[in-house]
């Protein structure tokens, strides 16, 4: 049975949904300065369960979806759309009004939020974040660095954009991303396919993409969240988040699993030297964080 939407789609023409849209684009940003900054972000990391966790926030009813809610759950503002400017950030939010309705009628605090996985590996976004939103609390969800570059190249290949098998992909990715971060760095305004992409590998160095938000965020605005606890206790670590924001506890009445993907089995060659080359920067990450990460030290 096709959705209300489904059948909106069909019946109102493109270009009247084109035009809608627009307008209520342009109201957004004219009333941007009756929209306040998010109150969360959730930074990362990419197929680590960012989806499904979003999802389950947005469930709340003290926690509105980005406005105008075209099915999304991110601006992207500090990464790709830098260029567009705040006016255009806050336009994505609900205004004052619009907050003190839910809270009036949910007797709770509303909490803003948007998620963006390549928040936490793009060289510049801890450091805009912190200029404009230096009290915003920021989620992170860590997973396996192996099972999420895998995860990472399945969704690739899946989508057509990625050619090579996970071996060939591992091995072009210095040359496919080389200068891509010194090219983020120089140029600000500039976004990069590749190195959205392709950073099957890279991604998973986690601690040396945190250092930047460690640097400028009090330990106490950080939530870190394993995506295996997520996975096996979804129930669980929901409670947790809200704890984190400050939200009053909501049932839910289930924890669907979003955008997941089976694949094939990694190959046990590929899973062992991964395994290897991502082992001191886990214990490194660890340290630093003081985590328990039951991830394996070595292949099965």
């Amino acid at each position: 049975m096709s959705s209300i939407r489904d059948r909106v789609k069909q019946l109102v023409p493109t270009q009247v949904t084109n035009r809608v849209k627009d307008s209520l684009v342009d109201y957004a940003v004219r009333t941007s300065d009756r929209r306040p900054l998010p109150d969360f972000l959730i930074i990362g990391t990419k197929r680590g369960g960012t989806t499904s966790l979003w999802n389950y926030l947005i469930q709340h009813p003290l926690v509105p979806r980005l406005f105008p809610a075209w099915n999304t759950k991110a601006s992207h503002y500090f990464e790709e759309n830098w260029h567009r400017g705040e006016a255009w950030y806050r336009s994505h939010f609900p205004t004052e009004r619009q907050r003190a309705a839910l809270e009036s009628r949910h007797g709770g605090p509303a909490r803003v939020g948007e998620a963006a996985p390549l928040y936490m590996f793009h060289p510049l976004a801890a450091q805009r974040v912190a200029a404009l939103m230096p009290s915003v609390r920021l989620i992170v969800l860590l997973r396996d660095p192996v099972e999420r570059a895998y995860s990472h190249w399945n969704e690739r290949r899946t989508h057509g954009i990625e050619p090579l098998d996970f071996a060939d992909a591992l091995a072009a990715e210095e040359e496919r991303t080389a200068g891509e971060r010194e090219r983020l760095i120089a140029e600000p305004e500039y976004f990069s396919e590749p190195y959205d992409w392709y950073t099957y590998r890279a991604r998973g160095r986690y601690l040396e993409h945190l250092e930047p938000w460690l640097d400028r965020f009090d330990r106490a605005r950080i939530l870190f969240l394993p995506s295996e606890a997520l996975y096996r206790d979804a129930r669980l670590t929901y409670r947790r988040t809200l704890d984190f924001l400050g939200l009053p506890p909501y049932n839910l009445p289930n924890f669907k699993v979003y955008n997941d993907r089976r694949s094939a089995p990694l190959a046990p060659a590929l899973r062992t030297e991964l395994t290897a080359y991502y082992r001191p920067y886990n214990d490194a990450l660890r340290q630093r964080l003081g985590l328990n990460l039951d991830w394996p030290e070595r292949a099965a």
